[in-house]
Formats: structure tokens, sequence, C-alpha cells
């Protein structure tokens, strides 16, 4: 796996007869405090290894554009205007900066229901984003988002209950924890795996190396906790590689194993 083009919101990398593009929807700052010890307090220092920008974490939003030049897949949809936060939202210029045809997206699929995943579904002037959308994969016990402004997507939600093929290269896989419903997307392609997650990991600095570290909005921790420790496990097969939705943008990285934790290395860097 490799990048082959990028642009200041955008990285694309060839994955086999795959290709995969990064698309940046933003960042957030986040209290360091939302990080939380095994017996669920707040840490009492955080290593010289995590940045703070002010006393905040800063976290990369992003999402995954996945095709094999004929079908397609968009794995999450960033936070369009809800976060009223001009660092957010900008995942429709990433897809134009891509050259990728939001009319032509047919299936999208949400790792979980947090707004900074699914609300780009719908534009900030209130109209549907992808407007030949025929399928929307996610989990079944995140199903209760499609309400509101999401409601007039809720006719074409697909709920994932146990493991599912969405097509001939792009897996399901239920992970709940951190939401009862929170999915992990296993792409395949003819020269390995890239697993796409959501919310497995808030801040790579430090849960890499320190998996036990869990988030506060984690809705059930030890079961974030063992999903996340399995996938970590699961990553450090041969040809297997890791997109975060938190990772530092473009967010695509392998997994090694490092003394009582893991390292991650990143394919690609964008700074700023």
């Amino acid at each position: 796996m490799h990048q082959i083009s990028s642009g200041q919101l955008h990285a694309t990398f060839e994955f086999g007869d795959l290709q995969v593009i990064s698309l940046r929807d933003g960042y957030i700052d986040m209290p360091q405090t939302r990080l939380r010890s095994e017996d669920g307090r707040t840490l009492d220092e955080l290593p010289a290894a995590v940045p703070l920008v002010g006393d905040n974490l800063r976290l990369s939003v992003n999402a995954f554009f996945v095709t094999d030049g004929t079908r397609s897949v968009l794995i999450d949809t960033g936070a369009s205007d809800v976060w009223h936060d001009p660092t957010m939202g900008l995942i429709y210029g990433a897809l134009d900066e891509a050259g990728i045809d939001r009319a032509q997206i047919t299936d999208v699929a949400i790792t979980h229901n947090h707004e900074d995943h699914v609300s780009g579904l719908i534009t900030p002037d209130g109209a549907e984003a992808f407007t030949k959308l025929e399928r929307v994969w996610i989990g079944a016990g995140d199903t209760s988002v499609f309400t509101g402004r999401l409601a007039p997507i809720r006719d074409r939600v697909v709920p994932v209950s146990e493991k599912v093929a969405i097509n001939d290269w792009v897996t399901a896989v239920p992970t709940p924890g951190h939401t009862p419903g929170h999915t992990v997307y296993d792409v395949r392609s003819g020269t390995g795996h890239l697993l796409v997650w959501g919310d497995t990991v808030h801040v790579p600095t430090l849960q890499f190396e320190q998996p036990n570290v869990c988030w506060e909005y984690d809705g059930n921790r030890s079961q974030a906790r063992a999903e996340r420790a399995a996938l970590l496990e699961q990553l450090t097969r041969p040809d297997h590689f890791v997109a975060g939705a938190h990772l530092d943008s473009p967010g695509i990285a392998r997994v090694t194993p490092s003394g009582a934790g893991y390292a991650l290395e990143y394919l690609a860097r964008q700074i700023g």
C-alpha cells in the first residue's frame, strides 16, 4: 500500500486493485480530561509524547473513500455544520479536491452514530449530501440517530447486527463498546487488509503504547478496551493496515508490537 497523490484535504493510496482516498473533515480540540485510566479516573499526567494545543488534545477527523473503479464505499461523513466550528465540516471540499462526484456515491458505511461521523449525510443547507444514496450501513445498536435532520435518510439504513459483506471487498465487523453499534470495516485487496475504524483510538500518541487507556465517552469501557486489544493484535499480522478517523491525517498506518503495547507507523503524514 502506498500513497500516489495528495492535496490539502485528501490523500490517495493504491491498495492492490483498490484505491483508498483519505478525506480530511478537519480537526477538533478536546480537553485532556477525556482520557481515562483503566479504573475510570482522569490521567494524572500525560506522557511528553502526547502533544497539546493549549491544554487540549487535537484530534484529526478523517473519512475514507474506497473504490475498485466501478463500485465505491464512503466510510464516515464528517460533521457537516453540527459542531458550529470552522475547523470541521470540510469533507465536501475534500471530495471535490479528490475528484469524487458526490452524486455518484450510492453506499455510505458509518462506523458509529456520533456527530463527527454521521452528520455529513446532510449538508449545512439541509439537503442530502449524496443524491443517489441507496444504502447507509451502520451498527444495529446505533440506528436511533436517524431522526431530526437525519430522518430523510432513515428509509435507506441497513442495520448491521453481525459480520456481513457490503460488497466483494468490504465486510462490516461489529465492534461494540464505544457505542452499542460501533463497526469496523475490513477492506480486502489482493495485497492485504485495511481495517477502517471510527473511535477505537482517539489519541494515537498514547493509546497504542497504552491501549488500556479509554475515552470518557466510551459507552462500555471494558468492552471498548477488549475490542481495541483484539483489533490491535489483528493489525500486527502481515499485510494488515489501519485507517482511523482520529489518527493523524491522512490516518493510514501499520501497527507493530512494541513492549507492552504497540507502535504506529504512518504511511504518510500531513501537518497542520
